[in-house]
């Protein structure tokens, strides 16, 4: 099981703890350290879409409005921050967040 996401950000932290309680092997992806790859992010906005650019974010309110309007997957390369965070990817499956639903999804309890 991979999760994607960054160390300071405390949804990652609790999802990690939650899914290695649960039984998993979590291997945490740092998305600064070790960014993803073009074909990564295209895969990951087929799947999710815009829910995947997380706009709440200090990252996503300091941009620009043409910025803002950009490519989605130029923007997440650019910033990797500006992504909802944790990804979660085991088994052929992926959760974006850690909703009732994501957690759900990995036998955690919701």
């Amino acid at each position: 099981m991979i999760l994607y996401g960054i160390p300071t950000c405390d949804t990652c932290r609790k999802a990690r703890k939650a899914l290695e309680a649960a039984g998993h092997d979590v291997t945490f992806r740092d998305i600064r350290k070790e960014p993803l790859h073009e074909a990564d992010w295209v895969s990951l906005l087929e799947q999710f879409g815009d829910t995947l650019l997380n706009r709440r974010s200090t990252t996503w309110k300091g941009l620009s409005d043409s910025d803002r309007a950009g490519d989605p997957a130029a923007l997440l390369r650019a910033h990797p921050t500006l992504m909802k965070r944790p990804v979660i990817e085991a088994k052929g499956k992926r959760t974006l967040g850690w909703d009732a639903a994501a957690k759900a999804t990995w036998g955690c309890e919701a």
